[in-house]
């Protein structure tokens, strides 16, 4: 009997109920999307960020450069965490005599750590270049030699860098070129470390303690940017979702409300009949925990559709559903459709067997 009158409330006043199970369903659509990508958007934004270069980088100490072992010794602090690229510079000077800043680097690995770097074709054989876009200016775009204490390289340009910065003035070598031109070994190392802000500190920690000859420094734009950027994120996630559940609330409510008054004559028959309080507020309250139930239920199938759509469309990757978060849903709206209730509750409690029925 108990069950055929919560189905009889809900196919008799189906513009209430359809009105009130929509609210709760988006309140659900919209808190599973926002704990989804709560839950997601770290590691999205640290893929994203990574994407524009190192945030920590390895120096050499008093214009020194670094040992033999240093990168070998710098992944293995990272190992599984981030990228490590060498990095050695000397001012070379052209035919012309112009002085030019001239980089040794590994090409394979600094294409992956500065991924943002606008190249019209990356070197791939011995003695090519990456030329940078004022660099050119001096060069030409026909090979040349390029001069360091006394030793020569023929350079053959592969192609153009452009980024803004000061890398448009240098002309990148591979490491391997370098080091034989130059006899020198790299004098930086920059590190593109995975993980949190909290997770960068441990791993400069990590690598000062590993190689206590060089400075180990984290490039301050990039990590407190990083950090600043996340926490505001998922500080408007979780304020966009409690603002929508209070405006779906408020709905239900009204809802529920309007509820009671159109049964209040119902109400009356069953408390004539002998309906305790407690009966009918448990029966009102199982009828909004139903609502709760059913509207938690569709919204989290909804909420995962919408999460995937905002990580494919802000961050080219899906965001994985998290089925730990179902309970949380539920228990919410249930929690959410029951304190709507109350009010609705205190209504129902002051109706009047005799006054309603005599239709006063």
């Amino acid at each position: 009997m108990f069950r055929r009158l919560l189905v009889r409330a809900a196919v008799r006043r189906r513009g209430r109920a359809a009105s009130a199970l929509v609210a709760m369903i988006v309140a659900a659509a919209t808190a599973t999307a926002m704990l989804n990508l709560y839950g997601d958007v770290q590691s999205k934004l640290q893929k994203e960020f990574r994407s524009y270069g190192a945030n920590i980088v390895l120096v050499a100490k008093d214009g020194q450069t670094l040992s033999a072992d240093a990168l070998q010794v710098a992944n293995a602090a990272i190992v599984g965490h981030g990228i490590a690229v060498p990095f050695g510079y000397v001012v070379a000077r052209t035919a012309t005599s112009q002085p030019v800043v001239v980089a040794g680097t590994d090409f394979s690995q600094a294409r992956k750590l500065n991924s943002w770097w606008r190249v019209s074709a990356w070197p791939e054989a011995a003695k090519q270049a990456l030329i940078g876009a004022h660099a050119q200016s001096a060069t030409g775009s026909k090979p040349f030699d390029l001069t360091f204490q006394g030793r020569t390289i023929h350079v053959i340009p592969a192609g153009t860098l452009q980024t803004g910065a000061d890398e448009d003035n240098r002309i990148y070598i591979s490491l391997a070129d370098f080091e034989t031109w130059t006899g020198m070994q790299p004098s930086i190392i920059e590190i593109a470390a995975a993980g949190s802000a909290q997770e960068t500190e441990n791993m400069l920690r990590k690598l000062s303690a590993a190689i206590p000859y060089a400075d180990v420094h984290p490039v301050r734009r990039i990590v407190e940017g990083e950090a600043r950027v996340m926490g505001k994120t998922r500080a408007t996630l979780l304020s966009s979702a409690v603002l929508i559940v209070l405006t779906s609330s408020l709905c239900v409510l009204a809802t529920l409300i309007g509820w009671v008054v159109d049964r209040r004559r119902d109400f009356a028959i069953m408390k004539a009949l002998g309906a305790s309080e407690r009966l009918l507020t448990g029966f009102f309250a199982a009828e909004a925990a139903a609502l709760g139930a059913v509207g938690a239920l569709a919204g989290f199938v909804i909420g995962i559709g919408i999460a995937a759509w905002i990580g494919r469309a802000n961050f080219n990757a899906p965001v994985a559903p998290r089925l730990e978060i179902l309970p949380v849903v539920l228990v919410g709206a249930i929690g959410v459709a029951l304190l709507s209730a109350i009010a609705p509750i205190t209504v129902l409690r002051r109706v009047q067997p005799a006054t309603i029925l005599r239709g006063e």
